[in-house]
């Protein structure tokens, strides 16, 4: 690929454009069942599941198996099994497979790119954002575990003859789930981070994007020995009988009561161990009467519409001093109705298909609520004329207080905005949910900005951001670290502190010289 994309990317070149087009026409087509890799053996076994193009709902792109318990069952004991020799790999072989690993996700970027976009319906540049993503994550987080000393400190002594030592030693193996939004990513970065610190994993991809988890494993899977990494398909039946089984972790990423459920689950027993999830969130804009009210509205439309709001830290709600709002409204309306909802294959495509039918009845549902309480339908509010999973980007104002779509996580293009009187109910309004994952404020008064920094619920904040006000993250760069019921650990992906979690702490006395 000649350019980088990432998030906030705009266009990308002529060359990649080609690549990538190609890259998608591939993998629209199914290409044979995707089976699950055990100890390193394809087992090609269990009911078979489809996955459809959610642009074009007539094209089937995947069939997989679906693991059953006693599939899940051998995965973890060849991860147990294979965890004895790879936590004694030295760290120097272990960061080498995972830069074997990097580089082939960098050779194949654009094939990974097509495969995400057909299977999820992602634009050109969201999908290649994602497969640069994979490359970004693998070379941070290596880069991070090559210069961590070994996670190895050399303590204090009260003895001369004794050496006392702290460190980091792995769990044993961690169970892998991650989500159909970012089913390259995020099942990479997880994995990444568990297999450096001496762990092993047995990855599952949602049922709904199971082809772009599968290719990013198998990558993973070809630079580590047999059983080290392993893949299981299937859905929420094969998810819980993953969360039962006798793994010593678990790296997740999806709903919040899904993963307070493995945190339940795991530490119901005579010991805890370890759930780093990241939940999503029910992200805010605030948005002062000192605003750049253009910055804000392009902030909010670039955030809240890209991946047609299935972003964890998508903007979902805007709350907006009296003295701007109708400003406000009247330029994010405008913003929003210029946007184009159209399939990947459509080099002009801002918005693509949300993932399933599922998905386009929370819309209908949300929009019949918001119309039940008597709000204004600002912009959107219906569906395109075509087929596929397509809504159209909507914006509803004038909600009673405290409603419940300006509480709960849809997952989806639709964005509140709420009228307050003052910046100080702002960051009330903006703090009256469960969710802390991403916040942005708009404002050019620097007190201001001190005060939504200060008292904002929230792990990752952005502050007067025009290309996306509540997204964006990008590893090494921000991190990713949800509050309250956005993240089980206070500490998230991309960043300094999340290759700690996959590790717990051991202190060593030994006499000096052994």
């Amino acid at each position: 690929m000649n350019a980088r994309v990432n998030y906030a990317s705009t266009q990308t070149d002529v060359g990649t454009a080609e690549a990538f087009e190609a890259a998608l026409q591939k993998g629209r087509t199914t290409g044979g069942t995707l089976g699950h890799l055990i100890g390193g053996r394809e087992v090609n076994s269990g009911e078979v599941f489809t996955r459809v193009n959610p642009a074009h709902p007539g094209e089937v792109v995947t069939r997989a198996h679906a693991a059953d318990e006693t599939l899940v069952a051998d995965a973890v004991a060849a991860a147990k099994e294979a965890q004895k020799d790879w936590r004694r790999t030295s760290t120097v072989k272990r960061a080498a497979a995972l830069r074997a690993a990097q580089r082939d996700f960098e050779d194949r970027l654009v094939e990974i790119a097509g495969i995400l976009s057909a299977e999820t319906g992602k634009s050109r540049l969201e999908a290649l954002g994602e497969a640069q993503e994979v490359v970004d994550l693998v070379d941070t987080y290596t880069t991070q575990f090559e210069e961590s000393g070994d996670f190895r400190t050399r303590m204090n002594s009260a003895d001369p003859n004794e050496e006392n030592t702290d460190l980091l030693r792995p769990y044993g193996v961690f169970a892998v789930i991650g989500p159909f939004n970012f089913p390259a990513a995020l099942n990479i970065g997880m994995a990444t981070a568990a297999l450096l610190m001496g762990n092993t994993v047995v990855m599952k991809p949602s049922d709904k994007a199971p082809r772009s988890g599968a290719i990013v494993t198998e990558i993973l899977a070809r630079h580590t020995p047999a059983g080290v990494v392993n893949l299981i398909h299937g859905g929420a039946a094969t998810g819980k009988a993953l969360t039962a089984a006798p793994v010593d972790g678990i790296a997740f990423t999806g709903s919040a009561e899904i993963g307070w459920n493995m945190v339940r689950a795991l530490n119901d027993g005579p010991f805890g161990r370890p759930v780093l999830a990241e939940m999503g969130g029910k992200n805010v804009t605030v948005v002062s009467s000192n605003a750049d009210i253009d910055a804000a509205a392009e902030g909010v439309a670039r955030s809240a519409y890209g991946l047609s709001g299935q972003k964890c830290s998508a903007c979902s709600r805007v709350v907006v001093q009296a003295e701007v709002h109708d400003e406000f409204v009247a330029k994010l309306a405008q913003r929003v109705q210029a946007l184009t909802v159209s399939a990947p294959e459509d080099a002009g495509a801002f918005m693509g298909p949300v993932i399933d039918e599922a998905a386009v009845a929370r819309f209908e549902e949300a929009v019949a609520s918001a119309r039940a309480a008597g709000a204004t339908i600002v912009a959107g509010g219906d569906r395109p004329d075509r087929e596929g999973y397509f809504v159209n980007p909507t914006v509803v104002a004038a909600l009673p207080a405290g409603h419940e779509l300006t509480r709960k996580e849809l997952f989806l293009p639709f964005v509140t905005i709420t009228k307050v009187d003052s910046f100080d109910a702002a960051i009330d309004e903006a703090n009256a949910v469960d969710y802390g994952l991403a916040a942005g404020v708009f404002s050019t008064d620097e007190t201001e900005v001190e005060d939504f920094l200060d008292r904002i619920e929230a792990g990752v904040l952005y502050v007067n951001r025009r290309t996306g006000a509540t997204t964006g993250a990008w590893p090494g760069i921000q991190t990713f670290c949800g509050w309250k019921s956005s993240g089980s650990s206070g500490k998230g992906g991309l960043g300094p502190w999340y290759l700690q979690g996959f590790a717990r702490e051991q202190s060593r006395t030994l006499p000096v010289g052994k």
